[in-house]
C-alpha cells in the first residue's frame, strides 16, 4: 500500500484543523474585545456626572451683563529702603500692584511715525 499518500492527506487535514482553530480563536478574541468595549462604555455612561437641572444653570447678574472696563493703570511705587526686600515683605506678597492712572488718555504714536520697531524707515507711505 502507498502510505506516503496517506501521510500527506493527514498533514493537510492537520493544517486545515490548525487554520480553523486559529480562525475560531480570532473570532473569540474579537468577541471578547467587543464585549469589553460595550461593558466599559455602559459603566462609564452610568458613572458620568448628571447634567445640571434648569434651576442649577448659571443666571445673568441682576444688574445685567458685565462689560469690559477699559482704564489706564500705572504701577505702584517700590518702597525705598537701604536693604533688599524679599517678595513677602512687599505689598500684595510680591505681586506687582497697580492703581488707576491720573490720565486716562490712551498713548498714541507720534504723528507721521509708523510705530513699528526696527522698520528703518521714516514711517510714511
Amino acid at each position: 500500500m502507498n502510505t506516503s499518500w496517506m501521510e500527506t492527506a493527514d498533514l493537510a487535514a492537520g493544517r486545515g484543523a490548525l487554520g480553523a482553530g486559529l480562525i475560531v480563536a480570532g473570532v473569540v478574541v474579537l468577541a471578547l474585545l467587543i464585549g469589553m468595549f460595550v461593558f466599559g462604555s455602559r459603566r462609564v455612561r452610568k458613572s458620568t456626572v448628571r447634567r445640571p437641572r434648569p434651576d442649577e444653570q448659571p443666571r445673568m447678574p441682576e444688574g445685567g451683563p458685565v462689560h469690559e472696563v477699559r482704564e489706564r493703570r500705572e504701577p505702584d511705587e517700590m518702597p525705598r529702603s537701604d536693604e533688599r526686600l524679599s517678595p513677602h515683605q512687599l505689598k500684595d506678597h510680591g505681586n506687582a500692584g497697580s492703581r488707576t492712572s491720573a490720565s486716562q488718555e490712551r498713548p498714541r504714536w507720534d504723528e507721521g511715525g509708523s510705530g513699528g520697531f526696527g522698520s528703518g524707515g521714516p514711517g510714511r507711505h
